[in-house]
């Protein structure tokens, strides 16, 4: 449901015409929009003490209340002022600032008892501005309240019931706070220090004493006490000394005033803000702005008469019958008093005759008729508040998704639960809700099977995604295998290599010593061939020469081999060094070459 309009400016509620209170039309248009609750504040007091300029505060604007430099009064009427609560969410404030009273320039007096009357009756909180003191020339100022409950008392007396009972009314009555603007007293009572509160309590007791002054003071304050039992005070001091600058103070910046005027106006705004409550009415029910309408039409000082349509509630058929006959006596009783005033200041009504039970059954009819109307729309607009954010997912495709199935419930149960917990939805709630629900079967069905697809391809993906996983881990250990035999082979290459010319070397000893050897021998040999010559042994001599020619021949023959073994050796390491073999294969050309090097060298 709609909150209301966003008000720049305030507008006048109740105006002046011809010394008659009339309710403005543009004013109801705008309480009519408004379906939330409605805290309402209200500040009466005498005029030019600085009212507006406190409601402006509360407003959070320097401007809006028209403010006066003059002795003339500035505010006629009753101006209104609808803004969101800023401390209440989904509430709205209302503040009412009402035209001054006792000014010297009205005609007719009566109207400040009206103005009074309304501000009481439509307010949750009402201030009381006044200037200087709580003294008996301010209690004496506050006869409004005095009349306004002799109104109330008589108004009660002409009951059916003939009930008179203050609880009745007190029960509906606004939370009362005393302002006092200007304040150059010293809070302190008796030599010991006291709150503005104990300061209200204090001025507000009874004065000893039979003599008529003492009886008319006592009766504001007895008023006061017992109409007004939720009171607090706060008191002001000059905001600003310089009389140029105070008389343009919606001019003036707020840190330009005086300090203690900021800390006393920040108290202040603070405590209505945080304390004033929901307007009420005597049965509890809540009070939207199409709900204060009621209250405004029905007092008699605007002159006017409710109509039934304001008066609409969403309830049950059954219960329907006796709000139905009450609202029908009061109408009985509304249309057919004529306000008038005798020396006793007492009211007669008078009342017509008319078909009494006709006239309730027609209304009954169109009660009901109105009252699923209103059930309807009422619980139209609040499944639509509510299930804004689920069509924006829906719209936005947030559903679309593996799973969006179970999302969808889990959301549209949400609104379906925060609608129930909902009050004052009237006969055709659950009609509709479950109209509601039935529209959502084709886009739960249609995000069901979007789910299954989704599910289902999204599982193939992931069974792709791990075949993928295992093959690239499969690969990477694959590949750390090859990397690390490829770390080994070319450690076992590097320790071939370094055995190989170990091996060389112990083969190049080996040679030269047998080398030595035969060489050593052969010229053994060679030195006793000659020296049988030389003896004349010809025979021997021949003899050794033959086994000096094997002894050469069996040197070159050590030579070749070497060489021979030396270079296939070398040939074969290089080629498995160049081309790359596994470790196993390297091992066993180690042995072979180390068996064909003892097998010939041994």
């Amino acid at each position: 449901m709609t909150s209301g309009p966003i008000m720049l400016v305030p507008v006048c509620l109740v105006e002046k015409n011809n010394e008659q209170l009339r309710v403005n039309q543009k004013a109801l248009k705008i309480l009519r929009k408004i379906s939330q609750p409605v805290v309402v504040v209200a500040i009466v007091g005498p005029y030019r003490t600085g009212k507006s300029y406190l409601m402006n505060h509360l407003a959070g604007e320097n401007l809006g209340f028209p403010l006066g430099s003059t002795v003339q009064s500035e505010t006629k009427g009753i101006w209104m002022w609808c803004m969101p609560h800023p401390n209440k969410p989904n509430h709205s404030l209302v503040l009412l600032d009402t035209e001054g009273l006792g000014d010297v320039q009205k005609g007719d007096p009566k109207n400040d008892t009206w103005i009074f009357a309304l501000a009481v009756l439509l307010s949750s909180m009402l201030v009381y501005n006044s200037m200087g003191t709580i003294n008996n020339d301010a209690l004496e100022k506050m006869h409004y309240v005095t009349e306004l409950t002799e109104l109330i008392r008589v108004k009660f007396s002409q009951r059916l019931d003939g009930l008179e009972d203050s609880t009745e009314f007190v029960s509906f009555f606004p939370d009362f706070v005393w302002t006092v603007r200007d304040f150059t007293l010293e809070l302190n009572l008796h030599g010991h220090p006291i709150t503005e509160d104990e300061y209200l309590e204090n001025a507000l007791r009874m004065i000893p004493g039979d003599n008529d002054k003492a009886k008319n003071t006592n009766t504001s304050r007895d008023c006061i006490r017992c109409f007004f039992p939720n009171r607090k005070c706060f008191v002001f001091d000059r905001p600003k000394y310089e009389k140029e600058l105070l008389a343009h103070i919606e001019d003036v910046l707020e840190n330009q005033l005086n300090p203690e005027f900021q800390e006393q106006s920040k108290n202040f705004h603070s405590h209505i803000l945080t304390h004033a409550k929901i307007k009420t009415l005597r049965e509890g029910v809540k009070v939207t702005g199409n709900r204060l309408l009621t209250i405004i039409f029905t007092d008699p000082g605007t002159r006017q008469e409710v109509d039934m349509e304001e008066r609409t509630l969403s309830m049950s058929p059954d219960s329907f019958y006796v709000p139905v006959l009450s609202e029908a006596v009061r109408l009985l009783f509304l249309r057919g008093y004529q306000l008038g005033l005798h020396s006793n200041n007492f009211f007669v009504f008078y009342f017509p005759t008319f078909p009494f039970q006709d006239t309730i059954e027609r209304e009954k009819k169109g009660l009901l008729l109105q009252n699923e109307e209103v059930s309807v729309n009422c619980c139209e607009a609040r499944l639509k508040q509510l299930s804004g954010p689920l069509m924006r997912s829906i719209s936005r495709g947030a559903f679309s998704v593996p799973g969006g199935h179970r999302l969808y419930l889990e959301a549209k149960k949400k609104v379906e639960l925060q609608y129930n917990l909902g009050s004052r939805k009237g006969v055709k709630a659950n009609e509709v809700l479950q109209s509601f629900l039935k529209s959502q079967l084709a886009v739960e069905k249609s995000i069901l099977q979007s789910d299954k697809a989704l599910t289902a391809k999204k599982k193939a993906i992931a069974v792709e995604r791990l075949k993928r996983e295992a093959a690239e881990k499969e690969q990477e250990l694959l590949r750390q295998q090859q990397q690390e035999q490829q770390e080994m082979m070319e450690a076992q290459k590097g320790s071939l290599k370094e055995h190989i010319a170990q091996l060389e070397k112990k083969l190049d000893r080996k040679m030269e010593n047998l080398l030595k050897r035969l060489e050593n021998n052969l010229d053994h040999k060679l030195k006793v061939q000659e020296k049988l010559l030389t003896e004349g042994f010809q025979k021997e001599a021949e003899k050794l020469r033959k086994e000096i020619d094997r002894l050469r021949d069996e040197l070159d023959d050590i030579n070749t081999k070497k060489s021979s073994i030396v270079s296939q050796i070398l040939d074969l390491v290089s080629s498995v060094i160049r081309v790359g073999t596994s470790a196993d294969t390297l091992l066993d050309v180690v042995r072979n070459i180390c068996d064909l090097l003892r097998r010939h060298f041994s």
